[in-house]
């Protein structure tokens, strides 16, 4: 048994709720559906109803719609505009979940998990419709019941904010020491650690997790196999 093996052994030992992030650890939702050209459709569509004003230049050219969303957030905070950006958002991803690509053993491992007893929730920053709709697809529902948070027109709670994880956390009956969060960005981290959540950084390349070392995750593993076997020998 190596080092690693040992440590991921002792993180998920106590475990009894386990809080996934979505994209990324359950699968990339935007795998056959470009995220960069989401940001341009949220571009286009603020530029048709005039408000191309709103955005810096750098931000109108990002890859990444949530940099989009939280401008507009910045600047007209709790607004129907931002509302209407967050549903457009949504609609977007709604027509992603067809194309998405389930993380390798991520659902045997949800499944595993579950079947162990032990009880199973989201906390992302994408549409709770979103995860619903791709669970559903994918005969994971019963796994999660009804415990999907994630993102509303409140952007400012979103993570790095621990709202969704604190809110998966009373949903359950959750003590954190007895949780575990599961995600792939220094956001995930950052508010694992603000909810006293024991955290498991999931990368699927190098980048990742460098990023997830750098922001201090102690236990980062490159493929959910090796938590599936790690909890399939204690069976």
């Amino acid at each position: 048994m190596t080092v690693e093996t040992e440590i991921l052994r002792e993180l998920i030992a106590p475990v009894r709720y386990v809080v996934f992030d979505f994209d990324g650890p359950i699968c990339r939702l935007f795998a056959g559906h470009s995220a960069e050209q989401v940001a341009k459709d949220l571009v286009a569509w603020l530029e048709g109803q005039g408000l191309h004003g709103l955005l810096t230049d750098e931000e109108r050219v990002h890859p990444d719609p949530m940099v989009v969303l939280y401008a507009i957030n910045r600047r007209r905070p709790r607004s129907d505009l931002v509302a209407e950006l967050e549903e457009r958002f949504t609609q977007l991803e709604l027509k992603a979940v067809a194309s998405a690509m389930p993380t390798a053993y991520a659902d045997p491992l949800i499944r595993t998990w579950s079947a162990l007893g032990s009880r199973l929730a989201v906390a992302t920053n994408n549409s709770p419709r979103t995860v619903a709709d791709y669970l559903a697809g994918r005969g994971l529902t019963g796994c999660f019941s009804r415990h999907i948070y994630g993102r509303t027109s409140d952007l400012h709670l979103l993570k790095p904010d621990p709202h969704c994880l604190n809110r998966a956390l009373g949903a359950l009956g959750a003590t954190p020491s007895a949780a575990l969060m599961i995600g792939d960005t220094p956001t995930d981290l950052v508010a694992a650690e603000r909810a006293g959540v024991p955290f498991l950084g999931y990368a699927r390349d190098e980048d990742k997790g460098r990023q997830l070392r750098d922001a201090g995750a102690r236990v980062v593993v490159r493929s959910l196999e090796t938590v599936l076997k790690v909890l399939r020998s204690r069976t």
